[in-house]
């Protein structure tokens, strides 16, 4: 069993290892940085399925099925599309969890409402069937520093998401 001092990556893997589980990630402003991640721990293979990048509206409407009416009421910055993302790829790769980011990486697009740094990221888990026991939450945070330094934190921030999630379950 793994510390709280080992990279959150490879308590990620060990704690999906131990459940034999499956994670898919959908990726905004992360860019394919949670995927990257994941795949820097050796035997990933085991429980981690894909990354698809979906940096614009289209992207997200293409490949994972974001409603346009989401993406025209609340912006690609937003709970409901970090929501829908994380379900799309759960449900689309047919793995136990799905983690989306979809965030403002800076330094620039950011407005008094959504600053730079800010991002959300959902977290959905698939249940056995007819339970009723599937779903998602999302959290919204903000991180300081140059866009590098926030896309790092964000990309840590959804394997550490993802890793409390596993222990709810």
């Amino acid at each position: 069993m793994s510390d709280s001092s080992t990279a959150v990556e490879e308590r990620v893997g060990d704690r999906l290892r131990e459940r034999d589980e499956t994670v898919a990630v959908a990726e905004s402003c992360t860019g394919g940085l949670v995927g990257s991640l994941v795949t820097d721990v050796p035997g990933s293979s085991d429980y981690f399925d894909r990354s698809v990048v979906t940096y614009s509206y289209g992207a997200k409407q293409d490949l994972l099925a974001v409603a346009r009416e989401t993406l025209d009421e609340h912006g690609a910055v937003s709970e409901p599309v970090a929501t829908e993302m994380a379900r799309a790829v759960r449900d689309t790769a047919g793995t136990d969890w799905g983690v989306a980011t979809t965030g403002v990486a800076g330094p620039g697009g950011g407005t008094p409402e959504t600053p730079v740094g800010t991002v959300y990221i959902a977290v959905a888990h698939a249940a056995a069937w007819e339970t009723g026991e599937s779903g998602v939450r999302a959290a919204r945070y903000e991180f300081d520093g140059d866009r590098t330094t926030v896309k790092e934190r964000i990309a840590r921030q959804a394997l550490s998401d993802l890793l409390a999630a596993t222990e709810e379950q």
